[in-house]
């Protein structure tokens, strides 16, 4: 059985410690702040043996050496990561799998926030780690992608079951919601959904991790092609949506 363990650090960010009770195994997704993530695992009394990158940003590969050092862990992440310093122990590409004790996850290439970002897909926990290709009632900007093979990883996660839980890297929900709210105003499920996030980020409690369908139902990036009208973009195709709405939350002041 898979135990998942998340908890905030830096300023936005969350850690997640994913351990597999019938061999021990650890692994961090990511590592933002090595000295939290290292006083999570003691804390749990896990041992971390896998560091598993999702993308190369300091805010997510940044504490690999100091982790490595304390644990000997093995780092597994795309080739992108080497741009932090030392290259991952695996490099993993689509369709590869890592293994977690007696746990399998699929690597799905979402490259757009940058070239080489990649997802890891538990289907028999039916979870993915997302990093910050897609956030609660957003997705990652485009630092590196281009709209269309941003919009193209999107179409991945959303293709996998609606039962999913999706574990993003950050707390932007409540920003995303006040812009979700201005480009899908009629969405009774969106504004449904604003309100619960108020309340739990009125009560410090996290709006991560989220539910695939809930997604699908009132994440405007998600919901592009249906929004083309509001848009203006009628008869455009899918990925030029998609490109209008990153666009706007790019400008987005509220």
């Amino acid at each position: 059985m898979l135990q998942i363990h998340q908890f905030p650090c830096l300023s936005d960010n969350y850690g997640f410690l994913i351990h597999d009770q019938s061999s021990g195994a650890t692994a961090t997704i990511d590592t933002p702040d090595a000295d939290e993530i290292l006083r999570q695992a003691a804390a749990k009394g896990w041992r971390i043996t896998d560091i598993w990158n999702t993308h190369w940003h300091p805010d997510h590969a940044g504490g690999n050496a100091a982790i490595k050092t304390a644990t000997g862990a093995t780092v597994t992440g795309p080739a992108e990561v080497e741009r932090i310093g030392q290259a991952p122990d695996r490099i993993v590409t689509e369709g590869d799998e890592v293994q977690l004790g007696g746990v399998n996850a699929r690597v799905l290439d979402v490259g757009g926030h940058t070239l080489g970002h990649i997802a890891y897909v538990i289907s028999t926990e039916n979870t993915a780690f997302v990093g910050d290709a897609l956030f609660a009632l957003g997705c990652g900007r485009l630092f590196e992608g281009t709209p269309q093979q941003m919009w193209d990883s999107l179409q991945k996660l959303a293709a996998l079951p609606d039962a999913t839980t999706l574990y993003c890297a950050h707390e932007y929900t409540q920003s995303n919601a006040r812009f979700a709210v201005t480009i899908d105003p009629e969405n009774a499920a969106l504004k449904a959904r604003v309100a619960q996030i108020d309340a739990l980020r009125a009560s410090n409690e996290p709006t991560v991790p989220m539910q695939l369908s809930l997604e699908k139902a009132t994440n405007p990036f998600l919901r592009a092609p249906m929004l083309k009208e509001t848009l203006g973009l009628a008869g455009a195709a899918d990925w030029e949506a998609f490109a209008e709405v990153r666009k706007r939350k790019d400008t987005f002041k509220g």
